[in-house]
C-alpha cells in the first residue's frame, strides 16, 4: 500500500476522508465551478480553439489530477500563458478555426502530457530549476501585456491580427475607423465592472450585513453574472444583428472522445513547443501548490506533481480539449473556499460536466467582448513591473535577464521569449558560477574563526596564504580559480604554503581535478607547498580515488585552525 500510495497519493488522502471534509469540499467545488465556466469559455478562444473546448479542458483532466496529483488546493485546468502558448504553437502549423487547428491541439496536449509523465516517471523534476525565478517573472509578465493586448479586438470588435506586441498594435491602429460601437459599449462596461467585482463588491457585501463565506461566493459569481446580463442584452436587443460577435452554437454533451494527429511531421512541429509549455507549466503549478500547501504545512512531491499534470494533460488530449496545467487565481479561490482535498476538483469537474450537458444552450447569446474582459481584467494582475525594480537594486545581472525576457517575449513573440529565458538562465548561471567568490581569510583574534581580510580585522602571517572557495569547483569555474592562484603568488616572495579551505565545496569534478593538479605543479615550482582544510567527506572520497593527494605533498586538515596551528610562522616562533 505505501508503494502504491505513491503514484496513487488519493489512496492516502481517501482512507481519512470525512463528511465534514466533504462539506467543505464540495462547497469549494460549487464556487470554483461559478467562476471556473466563463474563464475556461474565454481561455479557449485565446487559444484560438471553440469555446466547449475549454470546458472539455476542465473535466477528465481535473479527475486525473484529483487522482494523481499531490497538492490538495490545486486547480487544473486552462490558464492564460498556456492558452496563449498553444496559439501561438498552433497557430504555425494549422489555420485557426480549421478541423487541423483543433487537431494539432490535442496533439500538443499529448506531447506535454507524455514529456511531463516521462520526467516524474524518471524523477527529473529539477529541470524545471534551470528556469531561474527572475526570468519566469519576466515572461509572465510579458505574456500578460501580450494576452490583455490580443483580447482588445474583441472588445472594439475589429478583425485585427499579429503574435507581438507591434504587431497586434500596428493592426489594432489599422482598424480604429472599423470599430464596432455595441461591442466597445459592452466590453467596456463588462471590463469596469469585472475590475470593480475584484475589488469593490466583497466590501459592500460585508458591509451590507451578509456573512463572509455568503459575500465571497457572490463576488466570485461576479463574471457570471457579467456573462448573463449582456447574453440576455444581446438576445433582447438583437445586437448580434448590430456586428456584435457572439459565442454562437456550443455542442451540447459530454466531452468527446478524440484521437491526436499523430502524423510525424506535425508532431516534430510541436515538439519544442510542447516541451516549452510543460516546463512552463509545471513551474507556475508547482509555485502555487508549494505555497498553498506550505500554508496548510502539507507538503508536495513535484516528481509526483509531474506525473498528476502529466495524466491531466493526457486526458485532455482524448477528450478534445488542449494543454492545461494549475492555475493561481482558481487554486488561490479553491484553497480560500476551504478545499481540503483534491475531491474538490473532482466534484468541480461534475459542476462542469452539468454545465457542458444542460447549460451550452444558454450561452448561444454570449458576446465575445465578455469573455475577452474576463481574460484582461485576470492577466493584468500577473503584470508586474515592480520585478524591473527589485531585481535592479539587487542584482544587475538578474535585471538584465528580466528585461531581455520581456523585449523577446514582447517583440518576437511568447515561444521566442521563453526559449530565451530558459537560455539566459542557464547562462545566467554560468555565468555567476564561471567567477566563484573566494576570500583570502586571516584568523579572528582570541577566536579558532577565520574570516575574509577585507572585512575584518584579522591576524595573518606572511609565508602563509588560506583561500577560502565559495563554492564548487566545476568545469567551468576550474581556469578561474588557477589564474586567480597564480596572480596572487606572483606578488608575493614570502609565501611558503598555500591553504585552500573547502567548507563549501560541495563537489570537485573532474576537471576541476585536473585544474587542482596544475596548480599544485605550478606551486612545486614556485617552491610553495599547497594543503586542503576541511574537506568535506564526499569530496575526500572521491579525491582518495585519484592520485592528486599523493602528489599534492602538502597536508588535507580537519579544521583551518589546525592548518594556522601547524603552519604559520610566527606561532612557531
Amino acid at each position: 500500500m505505501p508503494s502504491l500510495s505513491r503514484y496513487f497519493p488519493s489512496l492516502d488522502w481517501g482512507r481519512s476522508y470525512t463528511r465534514d471534509t466533504l462539506t467543505n469540499d464540495l462547497v469549494a467545488a460549487v464556487i470554483v465551478t461559478i467562476m471556473l465556466i466563463p474563464q475556461s469559455l474565454a481561455y479557449a478562444l485565446l487559444a484560438g480553439l471553440p469555446a466547449q473546448a475549454g470546458i472539455y479542458a476542465s473535466i477528465v483532466p481535473i479527475v486525473l489530477y484529483a487522482l494523481f496529483g499531490t497538492s490538495r488546493a490545486l486547480a487544473v485546468g486552462p490558464v492564460a500563458v498556456v492558452s496563449l502558448m498553444t496559439a501561438a504553437a498552433i497557430g504555425q502549423v494549422a489555420e485557426a478555426g480549421s478541423m487541423g487547428y483543433a487537431a494539432a491541439a490535442l496533439t500538443l496536449a499529448l506531447l506535454s502530457g507524455a514529456f511531463l509523465m516521462a520526467l516524474g516517471l524518471l524523477r527529473l523534476g529539477f529541470i524545471a530549476n534551470f528556469l531561474s525565478h527572475p526570468v519566469i517573472a519576466g515572461f509572465i509578465t510579458a505574456s500578460g501585456i501580450l494576452i490583455a493586448t490580443s483580447q482588445l479586438k474583441h472588445i472594439l470588435g475589429v478583425p485585427a491580427h499579429g503574435h507581438t506586441l507591434i504587431e497586434m498594435l500596428r493592426s489594432l491602429a489599422a482598424h480604429l475607423t472599423a470599430v464596432n460601437w455595441p461591442t466597445l459599449v459592452i466590453g467596456g462596461l463588462a471590463t469596469g465592472f469585472l475590475f470593480w467585482v475584484r475589488k469593490g463588491l466583497k466590501p459592500l457585501l460585508l458591509r451590507a450585513g451578509l456573512g463572509p463565506r455568503t459575500a465571497d461566493l457572490l463576488a466570485k459569481a461576479g463574471p457570471v453574472a457579467a456573462v448573463a446580463v449582456s447574453t440576455l442584452a444581446v438576445w433582447l436587443f438583437g445586437l448580434d444583428a448590430r456586428g456584435v460577435s457572439i459565442v454562437g452554437a456550443v455542442p451540447q454533451g459530454l466531452p468527446p472522445l478524440t484521437l491526436p494527429d499523430l502524423s510525424p511531421e506535425l508532431l516534430g512541429s510541436l515538439l519544442v513547443p510542447a516541451i516549452l509549455i510543460s516546463i512552463i507549466g509545471f513551474v507556475e503549478s508547482v509555485s502555487v501548490a508549494q505555497t498553498l500547501a506550505a500554508k496548510r504545512r502539507q507538503r508536495i512531491d513535484p516528481n509526483q506533481e509531474l506525473i498528476g499534470l502529466g495524466a491531466a494533460n493526457l486526458g485532455a488530449a482524448f477528450t478534445g480539449g488542449y494543454p492545461v496545467t494549475g492555475g493561481f487565481s482558481r487554486s488561490v479561490v479553491n484553497f480560500d473556499a476551504g478545499a481540503e482535498t483534491p475531491a474538490a476538483g473532482a466534484f468541480t469537474a461534475v459542476g462542469l460536466a452539468i454545465a457542458a450537458l444542460a447549460l451550452t444552450p444558454l450561452i448561444f447569446f454570449l458576446p465575445k467582448a465578455v469573455l475577452a474582459a474576463t481574460i484582461i481584467v485576470a492577466v493584468l494582475s500577473l503584470v508586474d513591473f515592480s520585478i524591473l525594480r527589485k531585481s535592479w537594486t539587487y542584482s544587475k545581472a538578474d535585471f538584465a535577464a528580466v528585461l531581455a525576457t520581456i523585449l523577446l517575449t514582447l517583440g518576437m513573440g511568447v515561444e521566442a521569449g521563453v526559449s530565451a529565458g530558459v537560455i539566459l538562465s542557464i547562462a545566467l548561471h554560468l555565468y555567476k558560477t564561471s567567477r566563484p567568490h573566494v576570500a583570502e581569510v586571516g584568523l579572528v583574534p582570541g577566536t579558532q574563526h577565520f574570516r575574509n581580510i577585507l572585512r575584518h580585522k584579522v591576524e595573518t602571517d606572511p609565508a602563509l596564504l588560506t583561500l577560502r572557495v565559495d563554492q564548487s569547483l566545476y568545469f567551468a569555474n576550474a581556469r578561474y580559480l588557477e589564474d586567480l592562484i597564480q596572480d596572487r603568488i606572483a606578488e608575493d616572495c614570502d609565501l611558503r604554503h598555500v591553504v585552500l579551505m573547502c567548507s563549501a565545496v560541495n563537489e570537485i569534478d573532474f576537471s576541476a581535478l585536473e585544474s587542482l593538479h596544475a596548480i599544485n605543479e605550478r606551486l612545486k615550482a614556485a617552491g610553495i607547498t599547497l594543503h586542503l582544510s576541511e574537506v568535506k567527506g564526499p569530496v575526500m572520497d572521491r579525491l582518495k580515488r585519484s592520485h592528486f593527494l599523493d602528489e599534492m605533498g602538502g597536508q588535507v586538515f580537519l579544521s583551518q585552525y589546525d592548518a594556522w596551528v601547524a603552519l604559520a610562522q610566527h606561532k612557531k616562533n
